[in-house]
C-alpha cells in the first residue's frame, strides 16, 4: 500500500495530509489522515482510500478514544435528531454561518449536539428531559469547560419559535 507523506508539521506539532492523486487519468483529491492503495481499486479505476490513524484529521478532538458503543449512539442520535435539532441543523450545516459544524460529536465520552472546533463551541439544545437531569448537564458542562469549550444551551421552544434570535447568538459566539 502506497501512503502519501503529511507535510511539514503545523505549528502544533501535528501534520495533515493534503494532496492531489492521479490514478488512471482520474484525479482524487485526499485530505486528512488518509493514505490510498492502487492495488484495492473500486469501480471505474478510483484508488481506495485508507484511514491511517498515525496521520491526524482537522477538527476533530485529538487524544480522545471513542468506543464502538458510543460511536453507534452517535450515529443513531444524527438519524433520530428532534425536530428543533433538525431545524438548527439545516442553519448550521455547510458552513452557513462561515464556520463547519459537527452534529452529534462524541467529546470526552460525551455526545454533544453540535460542535465547532474552530469556534471551540459546543451548542446543546435541549428538551424537557433536561429538566431531570440538571446535574449530569452540570458534570458535563465542567468536564467541556476544562477542555477550554464554551458551552451553549438553547431550549428546544427557543428554537423552534425564535430562530433568528437563536442564530445571532451562535454568529456572536462564533466571531468572538
Amino acid at each position: 500500500m502506497g501512503t502519501i507523506p503529511p507535510p511539514f508539521p503545523n505549528g502544533k506539532g501535528a501534520g495533515r495530509v493534503m494532496g492531489l492523486v492521479i490514478f488512471h487519468s482520474k484525479a482524487t483529491f485526499v485530505s486528512g489522515g488518509f493514505s490510498f492503495s492502487p492495488w484495492g481499486r473500486r469501480e471505474r479505476g478510483f484508488p481506495v482510500l485508507h484511514y491511517n490513524p498515525a496521520m491526524p484529521i482537522k477538527n476533530i478532538i485529538p487524544g480522545q478514544t471513542v468506543t464502538k458503543e458510543k460511536l453507534q449512539r452517535a450515529k443513531e442520535l444524527r438519524r433520530d435528531m428532534t425536530p428543533a435539532e433538525k431545524i438548527l441543523w439545516q442553519e448550521l450545516r455547510g458552513n452557513k454561518l462561515g464556520v463547519h459544524f459537527r452534529r452529534q460529536q462524541v467529546i470526552a465520552g460525551f455526545i454533544v449536539d453540535f460542535y465547532c472546533h474552530k469556534a471551540g463551541l459546543v451548542i446543546e439544545v435541549d428538551g424537557d428531559i433536561h429538566d431531570l437531569q440538571q446535574e449530569e448537564d452540570a458534570r458535563r458542562e465542567k468536564v467541556l469547560r476544562e477542555m477550554g469549550l464554551r458551552i451553549v444551551r438553547f431550549r428546544n421552544e427557543e428554537v423552534m419559535k425564535n430562530l433568528s434570535a437563536v442564530l445571532e447568538k451562535i454568529r456572536e459566539l462564533v466571531s468572538g
